[in-house]
């Protein structure tokens, strides 16, 4: 996949910290933006001289064709965060954004059933699509939502949410929790940890009946979720997870990783857009950055091990995968790694980001 330079049609904004940017889509790009509920796009572009990356949900509802696809994303301000920094604060309608065509398995075609998600923050915005599109293509789906904010005015999309309560009554269930603020109604404050979820769901809906859970946002929270389902007995198949963030690894994970990894350099030889590439390695360097080194056209963005971006499948050797936030164990078991996170173990390693 490449990118493709699109005009920003619209910078709305949500909160204080955030705010919803609409692209337009060329005709002859239709196809290629078209996004299944639940999907990503890579941003590009350059911010005081240097070349920035980011991952973005999409939140927008996915239509069919022949419409337009409506192409928008959710961003929040994070700390240290040079591309969220330029779109909340500087980024402007009629300004020009590189994007990358939507990619990710956070996703749910839909289908009759019944399905829930636990959200925090930010998390709300992959979710938001995949709520929106189920309720208006599938009238034998029900939807509940358990979102949790910090407080009421840094909850993203308030409107669409409400908008959904309001045209799907009967089918679409909202519970809204706030972690750092009282109010008169509503659950307690605080946060949501496995132990609360493992009370709370069972009140909301028959756990057993429902065909898909969607966990998305801070680790901690997916976790805890993940944490309490499993003691609900719902089954890992069940459950599809995607995190935003987590923190850099501690100097031990660095140091374990570093012993894990072939001494003295490899030979890669790496597949790309149907170009067969063989370079050395040096000693400790990630899959990702010996193929940056030579080719500059690699996929990447958050280099974190979260998004999956530069996901590709191991074809032989062994490599040692620092974190994998992004891909399914069932991706793994096929041969997949993330490259940003993987090192070489053995002398030789060839990987395919093409499959």
């Amino acid at each position: 996949m490449r990118f493709h330079p699109l005009r920003v049609r619209e910078v709305e904004r949500l909160t204080d910290d955030s705010v919803a940017v609409a692209f337009e889509v060329p005709p002859e790009l239709h196809g290629t933006f078209r996004h299944v509920p639940g999907q990503h796009v890579t941003l590009r572009r350059e911010v005081d001289g240097a070349e920035v990356r980011r991952t973005y949900s999409v939140c927008s509802p996915a239509v069919p064709a022949p419409a337009e696809p409506v192409l928008r994303v959710g961003i929040r301000l994070v700390e240290g965060g040079a591309f969220s920094a330029h779109a909340v604060k500087e980024l402007s309608a009629g300004d020009t954004v590189d994007v990358m065509p939507p990619t990710g398995r956070f996703t749910l075609r839909p289908r009759p059933g019944r399905f829930a998600a636990v959200v925090g923050g930010s998390g709300i915005t992959p979710v938001l699509s995949i709520a929106a599109t189920l309720l208006a293509e599938e009238p034998d789906a029900r939807f509940c939502l358990v979102r949790t904010d910090r407080t009421a005015a840094s909850a993203m999309f308030l409107d669409e949410v409400a908008e959904l309560k309001d045209r799907h009554p009967d089918r679409f269930h909202l519970v809204h929790t706030l972690s750092r603020e009282e109010r008169q109604a509503g659950l307690p404050t605080g946060r949501l940890d496995a132990e609360r979820l493992a009370a709370l769901l069972p009140a909301l809906l028959p756990v057993p009946d429902v065909d898909g859970w969607f966990l998305c946002g801070p680790h901690g929270l997916v976790r805890e979720s993940e944490r309490a389902l499993t003691a609900l007995g719902v089954p890992a198949a069940a459950v599809h997870q995607e995190i935003f963030h987590v923190d850099d690894a501690s100097p031990a994970e660095e140091k374990r990783t570093a012993a894990r990894t072939a001494p003295g350099g490899s030979k890669l030889t790496a597949t790309l857009d149907g170009r067969m590439g063989v370079w050395p390695a040096a000693e400790g360097e990630t899959l990702l950055e010996t193929v940056l080194r030579n080719r500059s056209d690699a996929p990447y963005a958050c280099k974190g091990g979260v998004c999956g971006t530069c996901r590709v499948r191991l074809v032989s050797g062994e490599v040692s995968m620092d974190r994998n936030f992004a891909l399914e164990p069932e991706e793994v078991s096929a041969g997949y790694v993330l490259a940003c996170q993987s090192r070489p173990v053995t002398e030789t390693v060839e990987v395919d980001f093409d499959a």
